[in-house]
């Protein structure tokens, strides 16, 4: 059924795009059991504090980000597969491993080399998507893989919630290994995509360095906006699943279901909002994004003060609903923008720094919410939402300074429609005498 309610959603992407996203839904699925519970595992299995968590969220981030400059570069001479590649297989051994923890720095150790495959793995696919689709087709590429990651996630939060019990160590033993399979089987469907050819450079061109990056100062500026998205947004999100268990008595299954209501939502309606986005300001849809992600945490603090148990879970579906709203408008507009700012050679670089943004994010979110979630879990919520109304003021703010030409998600040019030739139209008129 979802298979066929994409196709009919279809913007006619190539069809190696359609093989990059298939193989990211099975790498989501794996990421989804494991995500929501990898706190839970580390607290409430292993006996890792809050605080001991959130700075090996936060060392993962460190990782992710010492490793960055050194993916772009990969990226821009080996190429945007290969890169990929190279990430799955680090990530692999992170989860295969993750079973074995028992001291807070065996948690400190693996996410580091967790995250390093994450510094390879999120230039390489951008890169690689933003290589194998038409400049006026690229939202649409970059909505489909939320699409695809977010159905991924979403039944794998539930898998993970019918899975994990604190009760039973093994039970999370068995989620690590399924998600440490599901990186081979993108590895594996990562060989039937070609790498694309770049254009030979001309004579007159330097040759690609960071340099030329650090002199956008607009790409700087998203990028350090970005920081904010993660670490106000999706970091501090990420706490809610324990959140809930710890501090409002929601149980396991119900995380999963939390989790699940906001990845179907992204599925069923990210294709639509990258349609509706078409010609619109691209700015203007992610300072919308951050209102819509300060309004989910103020429901978050309302439920969690308020209630308990079930209805807490139904509230903190709720302000998942919302989040995800928001996220549907980050998908079709910044990566494009990122896609539209880079020449097409420096294009790993802009990608890794891009994505050293989100790592960063992850240094800052955990690391400041993580010891909050210990000390007050309330105070998180409000703190997000005010910093959330902040970066949508910077959106805004940075508009003004972005070319004319790249403000806007572009409308792609209608297929020519070709007219088979008539026949000559048939003569009614009476016959003459």
């Amino acid at each position: 059924m979802t298979a066929g309610y994409l196709r009919r959603l279809d913007p006619r992407l190539p069809r190696e795009v359609w093989l990059v996203q298939a193989g990211g839904v099975v790498n989501s699925l794996g990421n989804g059991v494991v995500f929501p519970f990898a706190v839970i595992y580390l607290h409430n299995v292993r006996g890792i504090s809050f605080a001991q968590a959130g700075f090996a969220l936060a060392v993962g981030g460190a990782a992710a980000l010492a490793a960055g400059l050194v993916a772009g570069t990969l990226v821009d001479r080996l190429g945007g597969r290969n890169t990929v590649v190279l990430g799955l297989v680090l990530q692999l051994v992170a989860f295969t491993l993750f079973p074995l923890i028992r001291q807070p720095w065996h948690a400190d150790l693996l996410f580091a080399l967790d995250g390093i495959g994450t510094a390879c793995f999120w230039p390489g696919q951008s890169t690689l998507l933003s290589r194998l689709t038409p400049p006026e087709d690229r939202h649409s590429a970059y909505a489909l893989q939320r699409v695809s990651m977010n159905l991924g996630v979403g039944l794998g939060g539930v898998i993970g919630g019918l899975i994990a019990t604190t009760s039973d160590p093994g039970s999370f033993t068995r989620m690590f290994l399924f998600d440490a399979a599901t990186f081979l089987v993108f590895a594996a469907v990562l060989a039937f995509v070609p790498e694309p050819r770049l254009a030979e450079p001309e004579e007159h061109e330097e040759p690609g360095s960071y340099r030329a990056v650090f002199r956008d100062r607009n790409f700087l500026a998203l990028t350090g906006l970005n920081v904010l998205f993660v670490a106000v947004g999706y970091e501090v999100f990420a706490l809610l699943p324990p959140f809930a268990k710890n501090y409002a008595g929601v149980s396991e299954r119900w995380v999963g279901f939390i989790w699940l209501a906001n990845t179907l939502l992204i599925v069923l309606v990210q294709l639509p909002v990258s349609k509706a986005l078409e010609g619109r300001r691209r700015m203007a849809a992610l300072a919308l994004m951050n209102v819509l992600w300060a309004g989910a945490a103020l429901i978050v603090l309302a439920g969690g003060e308020l209630l308990n148990g079930t209805l807490a879970a139904l509230v903190f579906m709720t302000a998942t609903m919302v989040f995800a709203v928001g996220e549907t408008l980050q998908g079709p507009t910044q990566a494009p923008l990122v896609a539209d700012l880079a020449p097409d050679r420096l294009r790993g670089r802009y990608f890794a720094l891009s994505a050293m943004s989100w790592s960063a994010g992850s240094i800052l979110g955990p690391a400041v919410s993580g010891p909050l979630l210990g000390w007050h879990p309330l105070a998180v919520w409000p703190i997000a939402a005010a910093v959330c109304l902040l970066a949508a003021v910077g959106c805004l703010a940075l508009e003004r300074r972005l070319p004319r030409n790249v403000r806007r998600t572009p409308t792609p040019t209608p297929e020519p429609v070709t007219l088979t030739p008539l026949e000559p139209p048939l003569d009614l008129a009476p016959e003459r005498l």
